[in-house]
């Protein structure tokens, strides 16, 4: 037996086992199990950190310089700028679009306040919009509606691995005059219509931390795009503003360069991205199967839109019941996000006020995300949705 699929097990639960008492252990799901992943790929992921390690430079190196290039190969653009984190990818681009303070920016309320703590933290302001009810992402009517003379971007989240309905979110963006930057941190190596996420707006943001769908070893960003002139501006934001020569500072800016052990490790898992994501819409695809849909609505994944799952999300509006019933038959689950970004007390707005978005609300008190990993076997799978069922027929 491969010792590598079997399931995290919690020091605590290993010195608790007494005498022969190990079969219920190997019946834990655990809801992320990090370790799968780096254990099976340890060889190269070791020889990743050595090169940083002989070549004696940290930041911003060869090795940041070689994922870029390579990244932005794999999305067909000619440019790619790694920084420290998906938080700072959105912040420096919305800065690198000349974003300023009061500005206002659309974006959505149930995608976990990265882009509204970017927005917020350059001074501008988020415009919430509603979402549509059965993907989870962006309402075109919503975003319609919502743009006002003020509008100057729209920040369009591809939530759960899920693609936007992004064609006719870029034809409102167009008729309005807006920039359109894609949230890409759930949904890397996803592909509509023959085009990469983050390719359809003038940038596309990605966040690489150890959950995502092509994770380092701690937290790195990206950002990708057609424009020269925007990668420039971008490159010197992360620079704290200095020009290419370094000596000198025109603008404002802040130190956000990628880590090199962050950016070789990258380089060493991105040939697999393809293949993980094959099989998460693998694990999706027995999700949809076996769950029973009249009791739940389900992330459905149709040829269409391209979903590579970095969540596999279940709605039910008995939530609680369901998660409580998978901890006690030994299953993680998750909630992304339970309270939406307009309804938390750092980000009241007193014209979002309750029930302003009665979609967002509604799905952030109904969504439960599955295990959903690649390193996850079929078995433990068909675990996880006889659980789930069995959670449901008691209600």
């Amino acid at each position: 037996m491969d010792m590598t699929s079997l399931p995290a097990v919690e020091t605590d639960e290993i010195e608790n086992l007494e005498g022969d008492k190990t079969p219920e252990l190997f019946n834990k799901v655990p809801y992320i199990d990090l370790t799968r992943q780096n254990t099976q790929y340890k060889y190269e992921i070791k020889m990743a950190i050595n090169r940083v390690l002989e070549s004696g430079i940290y930041t911003s190196g060869p090795e940041t310089e070689g994922f870029e290039g390579e990244f932005a190969a794999l999305n067909r653009v000619p440019y790619c700028i790694g920084v420290s984190s998906g938080s700072e990818a959105i912040e420096i681009g919305l800065r690198a679009l000349g974003v300023k303070e009061g500005d206002r920016v659309l974006t959505v309320a149930n995608a976990g306040m990265h882009s509204t703590s970017a927005i917020r933290d350059i001074g501008a302001i988020p415009q919430f919009v509603e979402i549509d009810p059965l993907t989870l992402t962006m309402s075109p009517e919503g975003l319609a509606s919502a743009v006002t003379p003020q509008s100057r971007v729209v920040i369009v989240t591809h939530l759960h691995g899920r693609v936007a309905d992004i064609n006719k979110l870029q034809d409102i963006a167009d008729q309005h005059d807006l920039l359109l930057i894609e949230d890409c941190f759930q949904a890397n190596g996803a592909i509509l219509d023959g085009k990469n996420v983050g390719t359809w707006g003038v940038i596309g943001c990605f966040c690489f931390s150890p959950t995502k769908n092509l994770g380092a070893l701690g937290e790195a960003g990206g950002i990708i795009t057609h424009d020269r002139k925007i990668a420039e501006k971008a490159r010197e934001i992360r620079r704290n503003g200095s020009s290419s020569d370094q000596n000198s500072y025109d603008i404002l800016g802040k130190s956000s360069l990628m880590n090199e052990i962050q950016a070789a490790v990258l380089r060493a898992k991105l040939p697999m991205l393809e293949v993980w994501n094959l099989r998460r819409r693998m694990i999706a695809q027995t999700y949809n199967i076996h769950l029973e849909s009249s009791n739940s609505k389900l992330h459905w994944d149709s040829p269409s839109n391209g979903s590579v799952f970095q969540l596999f999300v279940v709605r039910t509006s008995q939530r609680d019941l369901v998660q409580d019933h998978l901890k006690r038959k030994g299953i993680g689950s998750a909630v992304h996000y339970p309270i939406p970004d307009h309804l938390q007390t750092v980000g009241l707005n007193s014209s979002y006020p309750r029930g302003r978005l009665p979609e967002t609300e509604k799905a952030c008190a109904e969504v439960l995300s599955l295990p959903c990993y690649p390193e996850l076997s079929s078995w433990e799978v068909e675990q996880v949705c006889a659980a789930v069922n069995e959670s449901l027929a008691d209600i």
